[in-house]
């Protein structure tokens, strides 16, 4: 019996191994070739190392246009998805029954919804905004809406959990000891879920800086960095991309790595109350 758990746990980690190996193998030629001394991507030879593609992204006019683009949308988008989401998710969390049900599920739906289905939906939606209220053509209000839209249930997701682990009698508590409602919202509600909003935040500005679908449906002649990468492969193919998406991939990376450890620190703490 101990040989058969032990093959079986061998091809569990072969298995993980080669699916890690599939996943991830991509990203490991890319950022290689990011490095790699050659003047078009048609060639898959190394011929040597250099910085140059990194420095020329610098001197790219566009490109720091599409980054600041990137950069702004994200954070804004951010900051105002963590805040309607916690308001909503702390309406979410007072409600019982059906109502509850039902609006967690509306909640939801933008998330398993195709993005593409999204990305066409709001780019009518805005068109039509466009010339009721003379809005002008879309840019960077309509892929900042998009963004808190699509942002938003992650947020809320990231707050209730919070919510659901706070002690309930805490808020009443502090208003039987005088305190002005918002005010014990303030002091003792925010400190309690500040980890999920925390998370919600950093989630929120992840999927803002890495998405592309909608964003491309919503942006009109606005570029952002995904759609200035993507613009990048109808023309000659500059080894520039490569640097551009590895740049790319390690802050969304640096973002998880944050998010992770923020929440281990968090389950540290929690560890020794239980």
């Amino acid at each position: 019996m101990n040989t058969g758990k032990k093959k079986t746990g061998a091809l569990g980690r072969l298995y993980m191994a080669l699916i890690f190996l599939f996943l991830y193998a991509p990203i490991v030629v890319l950022i290689v070739f990011s490095f790699n001394d050659t003047k078009t991507m048609s060639r898959s030879v190394w011929s040597g190392f250099t910085f140059r593609w990194y420095a020329r992204l610098w001197e790219d006019s566009m490109i720091q246009q599409a980054v600041w683009n990137t950069l702004l949308i994200a954070v804004l988008s951010a900051l105002i998805a963590t805040v309607f989401g916690t308001v909503a998710a702390v309406g979410l969390y007072r409600m019982r029954g059906w109502r509850k049900k039902v609006m967690m599920n509306l909640t939801n739906f933008p998330m398993v919804n195709p993005e593409i289905v999204t990305g066409v939906s709001m780019m009518l939606l805005f068109v039509f905004m466009a010339q009721v209220f003379k809005l002008g053509s879309l840019g960077l209000w309509s892929i900042l809406i998009a963004h808190v839209t699509f942002c938003l249930p992650y947020v809320i997701l990231s707050v209730l959990p919070k919510l659901a682990q706070m002690d309930k009698n805490l808020y009443e508590a502090a208003q039987d000891l005088g305190c002005p409602p918002l005010q014990a919202f303030r002091k003792v509600v925010v400190p309690q879920i500040m980890p999920g909003i925390v998370t919600g935040m950093i989630m929120a500005f992840t999927l803002s800086i890495d998405d592309f679908v909608i964003t491309y449906f919503c942006s009109g002649t606005t570029q952002t960095l995904p759609i200035y990468i993507y613009s990048m492969t109808k023309r000659r193919v500059s080894p520039e991309i490569n640097a551009l998406s590895t740049v790319l991939f390690v802050v969304i990376l640096l973002l998880l790595v944050l998010t992770n450890l923020h929440g281990a620190k968090e389950k540290k703490k929690e560890a020794p109350a239980r």
